[in-house]
């Protein structure tokens, strides 16, 4: 019987000795009646009698030390176990580990608890990764908070690139009525984009309405508009000839489109009116023609019928050449202007929406006012996706000659 407990608790060691894992029983005064290798390695020993009679103040801070006896004495008085107990552990030089922790009452032969006994896993390297790794993902989410409050900060901002207001042109007959009903619409296919328009009073009887259409999306898009914006703002004075207002244009956007780090290009369409005479000049780079809605005739077409005459897209090549062509409107004729946003929406079965459809909704709407016309073409455009989002910008702008002076 006693060789058969020798051998018992042989064994034991052995299994003890060669587990990785932290193995210990404590006395009631939570010192060490005996450990593994493993424990004892774990506290600075050479040997697992070393550890005999020592207690956890011998090894950790005197915080950590007194955490873990309150939890040991919980155990004791009341015999409730410790199951897989992620824990910190700072050592007397001030360093740290992580362990996960089990913790038992230790009963003798009639059941009385007269002490503790315990595992414990070092889960340091785990448990590091994870702090770095909740760390990472708490930077990432303040870096996204951030870009998200600058995307909607840039968007708001954008908002004002497109007009609050139109000009004015009253009638001489009576000062009342304005000679021109201007108007545009932009729906953006994200928090910011490419698209811009804008519609300015050049004198007392003309309006340059310009658009354009910045190749890409989000921010290297809006960051072309922020710059178009700023040259439409300086050159729309001086150079009152679309094609020579184009032509300038491009030149001044080759250096800043074409950097090592910055590859942009944008399409565009200029318009100047002349509301005292109804005579409309128009030059595009690389855009689509104007609509002209034909009040006389109840037609809608495109503003020209030479489709060559749009010269190549701004900031492509320092030779471009932009041609301008003027007509004359009549009173109630109308022409609007659209980015590819619009006629390039894919239905369900990719069918696209094309300059033919535009046009078609556009001649069953001509009567429309011009705010009236630009909504109901957008949400033509949206029902004939079917409920497929719109991934682009969509931007009209155009204008509808009342009378002339």
């Amino acid at each position: 019987m006693f060789e058969d407990h020798q051998k018992t608790a042989y064994l034991l060691k052995c299994m003890m000795d060669n587990m990785s894992d932290m193995i210990y029983f404590k006395d009631r005064g939570s010192k060490f009646i005996m450990v593994n290798k493993a424990a004892a390695e774990w506290q600075g020993a050479f040997t697992p009698e070393e550890m005999v009679g020592k207690s956890d103040f011998d090894s950790y801070s005197e915080e950590d030390a007194r955490r873990m006896r309150d939890e040991e004495l919980h155990i004791m008085q009341t015999g409730e176990p410790l199951f897989g107990v992620e824990e910190s552990e700072t050592w007397k030089n001030g360093s740290q580990a992580w362990v996960s922790t089990t913790k038992m009452p230790l009963r003798n032969e009639v059941g009385d608890i007269i002490g503790i006994f315990g595992i414990s896993r070092d889960i340091t390297e785990h448990k590091n990764a994870e702090i770095r790794a909740a760390k990472y993902a708490e930077e990432n989410r303040r870096f996204r908070e951030e870009l998200e409050d600058d995307l909607l900060m840039a968007s708001q901002l954008q908002k004002t690139f497109f007009p609050a207001s139109y000009p004015s042109f009253p009638s001489a007959s009576d000062g009342k009525g304005d000679l021109v009903q201007f108007c545009h619409l932009h729906h953006a296919g994200g928090l910011i984009g490419g698209d811009l328009c804008s519609i300015r009073k050049l004198s007392d009887t003309e309006a340059g309405i310009f658009l354009c259409d910045v190749m890409g999306h989000g921010v290297r898009a809006a960051l072309g508009t922020s710059i178009v914006r700023a040259m439409v703002e300086e050159i729309s004075h001086q150079k009152k000839d679309p094609g020579q207002f184009l032509e300038h244009m491009n030149q001044t956007l080759m250096p800043l489109f074409r950097q090592d780090d910055l590859f942009l290009f944008a399409t565009a369409c200029y318009m100047v009116l002349d509301v005292s005479t109804g005579v409309l000049k128009v030059a595009a780079a690389g855009h689509p023609l104007p609509i002209l809605l034909n009040a006389s005739v109840h037609s809608v077409s495109g503003l020209v019928e030479d489709s060559c005459f749009s010269g190549p897209a701004l900031a492509v090549t320092e030779e471009a050449r932009y041609k301008t062509i003027e007509c004359r409107l009549r009173p109630e004729d109308g022409v609007f202007m659209y980015t590819d946003g619009i006629t390039e929406v894919v239905n369900r079965n990719e069918e696209e929406y094309g300059e033919n459809r535009l046009v078609a909704s556009a001649r069953g709407k001509i009567n429309l006012p011009m705010s009236g016309l630009f909504d109901a073409l957008y949400e033509d455009a949206c029902s004939f996706a079917a409920g497929a989002a719109l991934e682009d910008d969509v931007c009209l702008v155009g204008f509808r000659l009342k009378h002339a002076s």
